[in-house]
C-alpha cells in the first residue's frame, strides 16, 4: 500500500494529531516549510518476513512485525521504523503506546527545535527504545526532507566513505548454514550467530563453503561461563575469526573483563550497551560497542554515543534489528563515522516495503534522495 492510500485509508491503527482529514501528498522537493508548531502523527504495523527461519541464541522467528510511524507537516512526511524487541520487554503493541503518549508533545512541536525534541521524546518513558527511535527517525526523515537534502550531508559526512557491511549467518542445522553461506557469495564480510553446543559444526559448515572468507561472531550472550567463553574464543581466534560480539551476559562484565584481558582478538558489546550512558563503564571490558538506533532510541543519541565512543578511543560498529530499509537507511547515515557496519535486516526479510541504502559489492551506497534517502516499492 503506498503512503497516500494509508492516510486516505479508514479503519488503518492510526492516530492523527491536530488536522482532520486527509494529508496531501509527499513533495520531498517543498519549500513550503513553516514555523508553525504541531505535527500530525500517523502509524501501522507490518509484517515482514523472514527468507530464513532467524535463529539466535535466545530465540527463533520467521517474521517481524514493526511499526511504522508517520510524522506530517507542510506536506511533507517523515518515515520511522520500530523494531521492537522481546529482548527488552518490547512489542508492537508496548510501541504503540508509547507512539500515541507522544502525540501531545508533537501536537504542540516546532520541528526545526529537534534536538531539544530528541530530549522530549527520550523522556516519554523509561524504556521502550524502538518506539522512540521510531518517532526521531521520522523527525529528522521530516527535516532532510523539509531542507531537500540527505541526512549524511546535514551532518557534515562523506557518504562517500562507508563500510563493507557484514551478512548474517544465524544459527541452523550445518546443511542450511552451508546454503546460507553459498546464498551470501555478494558479501565480503560474514556475521555467524553462535551461543549454543553446535558452534564449531556452524563455524566448520561455513568454512567448507568460504574458507578464505572474513568472519564475525556474535555470541548474543551465549556463553554464561568465562572458562567455557575462553575455551570457544581461542578456537575460533584459530579459524580466522575477526571478533567476538558480545560473548557473556551484559551484566556479567566482571568476567567479560577478565575474558579481554587473555583473548588476542577484540571484544564488541551488543546487549550491555544501549545509550550513551552505558559507555563509559563498559571502556574497561570491551574493545568496541555495537550501536543499534532502535536500542540508542534515534539517531541523535546514536550520534551522541558515536563521539563518547571515539573520546575513549572504542571501535563503533552499527548495527540494526530485523528491520526494513527505513530502519537500515536510516541507521547507514551515520555509518561513514565507524570501524564496523552490520546493516543487513532489510536483506534478511523478503517483502521490504521500502527502498534505501544500497549494497554494492559488499560496500553499503547511499542514496541522494533526501532525509533518510526511501521510497515505497
Amino acid at each position: 500500500m503506498k503512503r497516500r492510500e494509508f492516510f486516505e485509508t479508514i479503519g488503518l491503527a492510526t492516530v492523527a494529531v491536530g488536522v482532520a482529514g486527509s494529508i496531501p501528498g509527499i513533495s520531498c522537493s517543498s519549500k513550503r516549510v513553516t514555523t508553525e508548531k504541531g505535527m500530525n502523527v500517523k502509524f501501522e504495523v507490518k509484517r515482514l518476513n523472514l527468507t530464513h527461519t532467524w535463529t539466535i541464541s535466545r530465540n527463533s522467528s520467521n517474521y517481524k512485525d514493526d511499526v511504522f510511524v508517520y510524522l506530517e507537516k507542510d506536506g511533507i512526511i517523515g518515515i520511522g521504523e520500530a523494531a521492537p524487541n522481546i529482548r527488552y520487554n518490547e512489542t508492537p503493541e508496548s510501541t504503540i503506546e508509547v507512539i500515541k503518549k507522544s502525540i501531545p508533545l508533537f501536537e504542540k512541536c516546532n520541528p526545526w527545535e529537534y534536538v531539544q525534541l530528541s530530549y522530549d521524546i527520550k523522556s516519554l518513558t523509561t524504556a521502550q527504545t524502538a518506539a522512540k527511535a521510531a518517532l526521531d527517525i521520522a523527525l529528522m526523515d521530516w527535516i532532510g526532507k523539509a531542507l531537500n537534502i540527505p541526512l549524511y550531508r546535514l551532518w557534515g559526512l562523506d557518504h562517500t566513505k562507508l563500510p563493507l557491511t557484514s551478512f548474517s549467518i544465524g544459527i541452523d542445522t550445518p546443511e542450511v548454514v552451508k546454503q546460507k553461506t553459498r546464498e551470501a557469495a555478494p558479501y565480503k564480510i560474514l556475521k555467524v550467530k553462535v551461543g549454543k553446543k553446535n558452534d564449531k559444526e556452524l563455524i566448520e559448515a561455513v568454512r567448507s563453503v568460504a574458507p578464505d572468507k572474513l568472519i564475525r561472531v556474535d555470541a548474543n550472550e551465549g556463553w554464561k561461563d568465562k572458562e567455557i567463553a575462553i575455551k570457544e574464543i581461542e578456537w575460533l581466534m584459530k579459524n580466522g575469526v575477526e571478533f567476538i560480539e558480545q560473548p557473556m551476559p551484559s551484566e556479567m562484565l566482571e568476567e567479560t573483563r577478565w575474558l579481554r584481558d587473555r583473548v588476542e582478538v577484540p571484544i564488541i558489546a551488543d546487549e550491555a550497551v544501549k545509550t550513551a550512558s552505558d559507555i563509559p563503564k563498559l571502556a574497561e571490558a570491551y574493545d568496541g560497542i555495537n550501536i543499534k538506533i532502535m536500542k540508542a532510541g534515534g539517531l541523535q543519541e546514536a550520534l551522541r554515543m558515536i563521539w563518547l565512543a571515539k573520546s575513549l578511543n572504542m571501535k563503533i560498529m552499527i548495527g540494526c534489528m530485523i528491520e526494513s530499509s527505513v530502519g537500515v537507511s536510516a541507521a547507514a547515515q551515520l555509518s561513514s563515522l565507524i570501524d564496523y557496519a552490520d546493516l543487513d535486516g532489510n536483506l534478511l526479510i523478503s517483502n521490504d516495503p521500502y527502498e534505501g541504502v544500497k549494497v554494492i559489492d559488499g560496500k553499503l551506497v547511499l542514496s541522494d534522495r533526501p532525509g533518510i534517502g526511501v521510497k515505497e516499492v
